[in-house]
């Protein structure tokens, strides 16, 4: 089962969404050795392709996979997509290749207020 969560980003930062992983039934760490976590935002969750997205991730490197964390670490020219609302999921393929959808949500891009460089 996926969970919901919605998030808050400003249009043009620099961001990093930390996840920890455990198995619903046992509480222990996802072992992520192996695996890819995708981060994919759209404008509607009716698009029907992913080269449309605004804003993807594929995450193979984690930041400690034996406990299941893994930091999806967006840059600031992914974030420069117009402000608003969006939706977004985060799944985990597994080394069978099997795919699930492990968070799910909302997304809003905030206008910045900074414009230096």
């Amino acid at each position: 089962m996926s969970s919901t969560t919605d998030i808050e980003i400003v249009r043009g930062d620099d961001e990093a969404i930390t996840l920890e992983f455990t198995d619903e039934v046992t509480s222990a760490p996802v072992d992520l050795t192996g695996t890819t976590i995708m981060f994919t935002v759209r404008a509607s969750k009716s698009d029907t392709d992913d080269d449309n997205a605004l804003i993807q991730k594929d995450v193979t490197s984690h930041t400690d996979p034996t406990a299941g964390k893994t930091t999806i670490n967006l840059l600031k020219t992914d974030t420069a997509v117009a402000t608003g609302d969006y939706y977004y999921d985060v799944q985990y393929v597994d080394t069978e290749n099997k795919v699930k959808t492990l968070v799910i949500g909302k997304i809003s891009i905030v206008q910045d207020v900074t414009k230096r460089s």
